[in-house]
């Protein structure tokens, strides 16, 4: 059965509503696909996507409608490759530089802001995928609850649920952590 032709790229609509949003979207893919070379594959098909489907755009949140697209893009290529439960086995080398470390600060506080960042994201990284990426998507890319739930396609109730267990699950990590207190 031959295929129908595809719809025709729409590059300079496509850019123009994703472009402000591909950091956001990279620290999305980066934590679902676990490398940043995955993570800048999953991007570079998410725009292809978009570009391609633009024309489907309803309006309204732009950022939504992208990180959904590059969602559901890390998703696909994720059960294609590997079914199951994502394992992030890559961590951030400089994630200090995400809490906060300066160039002023004491050697002492950029050790310890270095490796409460390692620890933050170890078990970040150990989430349950839907737990991870709400909390990704509220704390680290500071999404509004209306926001997650458009991304994921879920209710602001699961969203709000899916967060309370996540931080729970991240304050009990932390706590059973030796010399930590969340």
């Amino acid at each position: 059965m031959p295929r129908p032709p595809s719809a025709p790229l729409d590059v300079g609509l496509a850019r123009d509503l994703t472009l402000p949003h591909l950091d956001s979207a990279y620290n999305l893919a980066r934590w679902l696909m676990g490398s940043p070379q995955d993570a800048s594959d999953a991007v570079h098909t998410a725009f292809l996507r978009a570009a391609r489907y633009v024309h489907t755009y309803a309006g309204g949140n732009a950022k939504a409608w992208w990180l959904s697209i590059v969602r559901n893009c890390c998703l696909a290529t994720l059960a294609a490759r590997r079914p199951g439960d994502v394992s992030l086995d890559v961590l951030e080398t400089d994630g200090a530089a995400h809490f906060g470390a300066t160039e002023s600060d004491a050697p002492e506080e950029q050790l310890h802001l270095a490796q409460s960042a390692a620890l933050v994201m170890h078990h970040l990284e150990k989430l349950p995928r839907e737990f991870r990426e709400v909390l990704v998507l509220r704390e680290i890319e500071d999404a509004s609850y209306r926001e997650i739930g458009e991304i994921l396609g879920v209710p602001i109730g699961t969203v709000m649920s899916r967060l309370a267990r996540a931080r729970q699950l991240m304050r009990k990590a932390l706590s059973a952590t030796p010399g930590v207190q969340p």
